[in-house]
């Protein structure tokens, strides 16, 4: 995740205030209650909907698929005398078609206008995006009729403009739902429980990639492998058999001897520079069995602890083994 521009974005937000205060008989403005407009933009099949779903759960205003030209109107009627709608988030991509293009503008008139508003961009690299259209089905809003590449690189172009303006940008490579949640929460979305530290404990196949946005990586290949042991090659890091063969010789304990302490150190230490999630990736050839059977015990452990909100995420276990 990157957060670019934060000058504008706090000048823009100051811009918007001080136009709170503004009354003027020209202007049917008057006392508005929204203080907080998120426009949500970026790639299909880069997880708007899910974002979408995150600031409804939060108590936002949302509005799917809106016309970049209806965006201002919105704004305006939020920011009328009487109107109760504090949050409002709103999507709006090239499933507008040629009117998506003037997404740009109407930023730019909403700025003059000092509408306090964040613009979040979503993006994924090429192979997660044509993974996901495969798997949903569904064909591409720039490309109807041709492949879904030919749409993603039409609708490259498209967004560039748009992405340059971005507060917030958001890759969404290698993230399940969950973990796009918790990436929007750090970014944008109001702390339910401030000074708690989320943690996301996620297992990975260095064969498959690597991992994204991790904070903590541990690459655990030099463990006993048990995917070179026929019985145990179809299971997973799950079965207390694969937990049990990788630690053989011991070799499991002794690392948790020393990774147990080293996690009991740094998490503190993250909540005390005021960090609200970190990511901890296991990795080892497959994503399939070592790192499974360690995020496992790690997050049962951590989960018990109750200090922390714990999350696990196995991103390769469900790969087919050759």
């Amino acid at each position: 995740m990157s957060v670019s521009r934060p000058t504008r974005l706090g000048d823009r937000l100051r811009r918007g205030t001080r136009r709170l205060e503004v009354t003027s008989e020209q202007s049917v403005i008057r006392s508005p209650a929204l203080n907080d407009l998120v426009v949500i933009t970026g790639f299909s099949g880069a997880g708007k909907s899910t974002a979408m779903a995150a600031f409804e759960d939060e108590g936002y205003f949302c509005v799917d698929n809106l016309p970049p030209e209806m965006i201002r109107s919105l704004a305006d009627l939020f920011m009328h005398e009487g109107s109760k709608v504090e949050r409002a988030a709103v999507v709006s991509d090239a499933r507008g078609g040629s009117y998506f293009a003037g997404l740009v503008a109407v930023l730019g008139e909403l700025e003059r206008a000092g509408v306090a508003y964040r613009l979040l961009f979503l993006e994924a690299d090429e192979q997660t995006l044509l993974t996901r259209y495969q798997e949903t089905r569904r064909r591409h809003p720039l490309s109807p009729t041709g492949t879904v590449a030919d749409g993603i690189a039409r609708e490259r172009a498209l967004l560039a403009p748009v992405r340059e303006r971005a507060d917030v940008v958001i890759e969404t490579t290698g993230l399940n739902a969950a973990m796009l949640r918790r990436k929007l929460a750090d970014a944008l979305l109001p702390t339910r429980t401030p000074g708690r530290l989320a943690v996301t404990f996620q297992s990975f196949g260095f064969k498959h990639g690597p991992a994204r946005d991790a904070d903590l990586l541990f690459d655990v290949r030099f463990l006993p492998n048990p995917h070179y042991e026929p019985e145990l090659r179809p299971l997973t890091g799950k079965d207390p058999d694969v937990a049990a063969y990788v630690n053989r010789d011991g070799a499991l304990d002794a690392f948790y001897e020393r990774l147990f302490p080293m996690l009991d150190y740094l998490l503190p230490q993250y909540v005390a520079e005021g960090k609200s999630h970190l990511s901890v990736a296991i990795g080892c050839t497959g994503g399939r069995h070592r790192s499974v059977a360690i995020t496992e015990q790690l997050a049962q452990r951590y989960k018990a602890e109750g200090d922390y909100l714990v999350e696990l995420a196995h991103r390769d276990v469900e790969r087919p083994t050759k």
